[in-house]
């Protein structure tokens, strides 16, 4: 270990990214903040204790100032509605920021955008290195196909996740639409139901399932008449978006003010 470990405060400590994010933190970084809402239960419980890994002296607090105090990265999975105040708390602060929030509002996009004016903020749908390759692949894939393939995106995930579809698939949507240099505004269909009639060139498909405990799944179909091809990502526990959330606050603490993606930590 190469001087003192990265001292990390968690946002959102006792949620299920949470917890797996403070239990993935390795001997290069330490613990100094964990942050929750003022109504969750588990206030004043040990962060560590809640993970599952024992306790690290570092207890749950809804102080946000005092949460980020000694901090020199933060990293936020709580609540679309609070990602906006987290933000403008860690520009205050000069804290350096990971976002893995899906389903901001335009107010939270904004506060993120004007934060990182004056810190590094890494705003990422997906905080996977596997799912990160599915982006750049998926860009190629569509450019190297023509624009007379047909794209579709199928994504599912636990029951329990509020938004849909999920941010991922919308950047993969989104990374289709790049690739063919269009706007996914004016292609994108969410579901279909009724007759709907032939399907228009150029129509980007979306669709969500949501049941049981699946982590997140996501295929990118590349249709043509006589072949398709399929691209699919699985997540097989939070663990894998943990270890990306942990590797893109190691950027973030490095790196100069701005707003960037997990494809700027992968492969900058």
């Amino acid at each position: 270990m190469n001087g003192p470990p990265l001292k990390i405060a968690m946002i959102g400590a006792a949620g299920r990214m949470g917890r797996r994010i403070v239990a993935g933190l390795d001997r290069e970084m330490k613990l100094c903040g964990a942050i929750e809402y003022a109504e969750c239960p588990d206030l004043g419980k040990d962060a560590g204790v809640l993970a599952g890994v024992g306790p690290l002296n570092v207890a749950l607090t809804s102080d946000l100032e005092a949460g980020l105090q000694n901090a020199q990265v933060a990293i936020d999975f709580s609540t679309a509605e609070a990602a906006g105040d987290h933000a403008r708390a860690c520009a205050g602060k000069g804290t350096p920021l990971v976002v893995g929030i899906t389903g901001l509002g335009q107010e939270a996009e904004t506060a993120l955008r004007a934060a990182a004016e004056v810190i590094p903020v890494v705003w990422a749908s997906n905080t996977s290195v596997g799912m990160n390759l599915l982006f750049r692949l998926v860009r190629q894939a569509v450019a190297a196909m023509g624009e007379d393939c047909d794209i579709e995106i199928v994504e599912a995930h636990h029951r329990l996740k509020k938004d849909a579809p999920s941010g991922s698939a919308l950047s993969l949507a989104r990374a289709a639409a790049e690739a063919r240099k269009t706007e996914l505004e004016r292609w994108a269909t969410y579901g279909r139901q009724g007759l709907v009639g032939e399907r228009p060139r150029g129509e980007i498909g979306i669709h969500a399932v949501r049941g049981g405990d699946i982590v997140g799944d996501h295929t990118v179909i590349l249709a043509h008449a006589g072949e398709r091809l399929e691209l699919t990502h699985r997540a097989h526990s939070r663990d894998t978006f943990a270890r990306g959330a942990l590797r893109a606050a190691r950027f973030a603490s490095e790196a100069a003010p701005g707003l960037y993606s997990m494809e700027d930590v992968l492969f900058a």
